[in-house]
C-alpha cells in the first residue's frame, strides 16, 4: 500500500468518476432516498462483523459504510448543498464542543457525568428543536431499540419503575390483557396488546442494566436457529422431513436438540 496516497481524497475522486458522465449507471442513478436501505444494510453487516470479532470483516465493512458516506456527500455536492469537507468539519466542531472535559476546563468524574454534559450541550445547541423530552429518538431505528431509547429518555425525568418486580407485574398485566383480547377475538385489540407486552418486556431488559434488549433477542434467535438446524440435520440423516412428523414428534425432537446442544 502506498502510504503517500491520501486514500480518503482518492475515494472522493473515485466516487466523482463513478457519478460522472462516463461513470457507472447504477451510481449515477442513486439519490439520498434510494441509498437508505444500502446504508442500513452496510451498518448491519458491520455490526455482524463486530459480533463475530472478525477484524478483517470490520475493516471491510467500515470501508463500505465510508463509501456510502462519501456517495451521499457527492450527491449533495452535485446539488450545491454540502461536500465531504463540510461533513468532516461539522463533526469535528461538534465533538470538540461536546467534550469540554477534554478540550476545555470542564471537570467530570464518571461516564454518567459525561452523558449529562453531552445531553446538556445538545439541548443548548438546538433549544427549540424538540417539544418533548422524548423527542429526538430516530424514527428509523429498529423498533426494539427505539422502544428502549424512548423509555430511557422518560426515565431521565423520573418516569421510571421503582424496582424490577414492578416491571414483572406490568408484564403479567399486559399478558393477561393479551389473553382477554384473544378471547374476545378483536384482531386490532390483540395487536395493540401484543405491542404493549413487547414494550413492557423491553422495559425489563433496560431496567436490569445488563445486556441490551436487541442483544438478548439476537442471542435467543441464535439459540433457536442452532436448535432448529440440529433438528434439520437429524431429519436429513433419517431421510425424513418436518412434513412427515406429528406435533408430538416435533416437540420430542426439539427437546433432543436442546439437550444435544447443551453438552
Amino acid at each position: 500500500m502506498d502510504l503517500k496516497i491520501n486514500w480518503v481524497n482518492k475515494l472522493v475522486e473515485v466516487m466523482k468518476e463513478l457519478r460522472g458522465p462516463d461513470g457507472c449507471p447504477w451510481d449515477k442513478a442513486q439519490t439520498f432516498e434510494s441509498l437508505r436501505p444500502c446504508i442500513i444494510e452496510e451498518c448491519a453487516e458491520l455490526v455482524d462483523s463486530i459480533s463475530d470479532n472478525d477484524t478483517e470483516g470490520i475493516k471491510e465493512e467500515l470501508g463500505d459504510v465510508l463509501m456510502n458516506v462519501v456517495l451521499h456527500a457527492q450527491i449533495a455536492d452535485e446539488q450545491g448543498l454540502f461536500n465531504l469537507h463540510d461533513v468532516a468539519e461539522g463533526i469535528c466542531e461538534k465533538m470538540i464542543r461536546r467534550h469540554p472535559h477534554v478540550f476545555g476546563d470542564k471537570l467530570v468524574d464518571s461516564i454518567d457525568d459525561v452523558s449529562e454534559v453531552w445531553e446538556e450541550i445538545k439541548s443548548q445547541e438546538k433549544p427549540d428543536r424538540f417539544e418533548s423530552v422524548i423527542d429526538g429518538v430516530p424514527r428509523s431505528l429498529p423498533p426494539l431499540i427505539k422502544a428502549i431509547q424512548v423509555q430511557k429518555k422518560a426515565a431521565k425525568v423520573g418516569f421510571e419503575w421503582g424496582k424490577q418486580e414492578e416491571v414483572l407485574d406490568k408484564i403479567e398485566e399486559e399478558l393477561d390483557e393479551v389473553r382477554d383480547a384473544i378471547e374476545h377475538g378483536d384482531e386490532a385489540h390483540i395487536d395493540e396488546e401484543i405491542g404493549d407486552l413487547l414494550f413492557a418486556v423491553a422495559c425489563l431488559t433496560r431496567f436490569r442494566k445488563g445486556k441490551t434488549a436487541d442483544v438478548l433477542l439476537n442471542e435467543a434467535t441464535k439459540k433457536f436457529t442452532n436448535r432448529f438446524k440440529y433438528m434439520e440435520s437429524h431429519l436429513r440423516e433419517d431421510h425424513s422431513s418436518f412434513s412427515d412428523m406429528t406435533q408430538i414428534e416435533m416437540k420430542k425432537l426439539w427437546a433432543e436438540a436442546k439437550k444435544g446442544l447443551e453438552k
